[in-house]
């Protein structure tokens, strides 16, 4: 019988989630369905470098928001 992976409980865009204990903040977005290519995460009201979201550990009770770009739409042809 294996032992079960201890999880963190934390809140991502306002709801609790749970991740296992060692998770990257990008294991943990990418857990979550998030595109990683396409995001932006803050952590505790403080944005997370892109950079370090492979090396971040995720720890317990933090709140984070994730941000998804979305392309598409027309620009406007109007000069400034």
């Amino acid at each position: 019988m294996c032992p079960e992976t201890p999880v963190l409980r934390i809140t991502v865009n306002g709801r609790e989630a749970e991740v296992p204990e060692g998770s990257t903040v990008l294991d943990a977005v990418a857990s979550m369905g998030f595109d990683s290519a396409r995001i932006a995460v803050e952590i505790d009201g403080c944005v997370c470098p892109r950079s370090e979201l492979p090396v971040r550990r995720v720890r317990g009770g933090e709140r984070m928001e994730v941000v998804s770009f979305v392309g598409g739409g027309r620009c406007p042809t109007t000069s400034f």
